[in-house]
């Protein structure tokens, strides 16, 4: 798709897969269109208010292998949706907490099985609730579907292997999204993640250190596709390139995996979610502080 202009003058590559709090008012109640909150820890978010009508994705739970290191299988996610009214022409427009962290994981894994129609709320949780936006603690119920995703695109994902192969490779880049502190190896991961951690501090040979979160304004949306553009390309990291993105767990990673495929255009971009907890505790895996 060629770049478009959209009402706010963003110039993202693909506008169709932001969606913001007006829209979201103006399709409440609309059969076709399913809102839901993503969140890391629903006790102090969903569970204390949510956009009226939203379904709860809890990260933790159906998002990922209840038991393995892993995203939730095919046939997980097509129960997930079956039992939360999502058909495969309904519009699924996704927010949460930390700007959209894990919202934006799971727009990553919902586009993994081919979902069509998934977008993102630009600003998140934080930006409905600085709007002052009604709130409701009800829990919704809808009518089960019979939802079918699609075979895994591999395109959009990388693994430990496909890193190994493209260090040292002049055509890709890897763009870590951590904090400098993590990206240095000076901390293993923040304080609020005790459990998160990896043998090893430090990145991946080769890599730039772009934070997520400097894709975002003060109040969660996005930047300008010109100035997104600007802060991938003057960090060396260009649309002709291979992109891998990585972080810790694959969250943050995969809010920069959306800035550059959807918002910006890059054509090859993947996100590496065994990041770092995988990378720092494999053995003889090389690392650069």
């Amino acid at each position: 798709m060629s770049t478009q202009t959209v009402a706010s003058g963003k110039n993202y590559v693909h506008p169709e897969v932001l969606v913001d709090t007006n829209w979201v008012l103006s399709h409440a109640g609309d059969p076709k269109v399913r809102i839901g909150e993503v969140d890391y820890d629903p006790t102090p978010n969903y569970n204390q208010g949510h956009v009226p009508g939203s379904v709860l994705f809890d990260w933790k739970k159906d998002i990922n292998d209840p038991i393995r290191r892993d995203i939730l299988s095919k046939q997980q996610l097509e129960e997930l949706f079956s039992r939360s009214g999502v058909s495969n022409d309904t519009t699924l427009a996704l927010y949460g907490d930390f700007n959209n962290w894990f919202a934006a994981f799971a727009f990553w894994v919902f586009k993994y099985y081919g979902v069509k129609d998934v977008r993102i709320i630009n600003g998140g949780r934080k930006k409905w609730i600085e709007e002052d936006k009604p709130l409701s603690k009800d829990i919704p119920e809808y009518q089960r579907t019979s939802f079918k995703a699609s075979a895994s695109d591999e395109s959009v994902r990388a693994y430990l292997e496909d890193v190994r192969k493209d260090l040292g490779n002049k055509e890709s880049s890897f763009v870590d999204v951590r904090g400098p502190k993590e990206f240095t190896g000076e901390i293993l991961a923040p304080p609020e993640y005790p459990t998160e951690h990896a043998q090893r501090g430090g990145h991946i040979p080769g890599a730039v250190n772009i934070p997520w979160g400097q894709a975002v304004r003060d109040d969660g949306t996005f930047k300008s596709s010109e100035e997104l553009a600007s802060l991938y390309e003057s960090k060396g990291v260009s649309r002709d390139k291979d992109v891998i993105t990585y972080c810790r767990i694959g969250e943050r990673s995969s809010h920069t995996w959306f800035v550059l495929k959807y918002l910006v255009g890059y054509p090859n971009v993947r996100n590496y979610d065994g990041s770092w907890t995988e990378w720092g505790n494999m053995v003889r895996n090389p690392i650069e502080k």
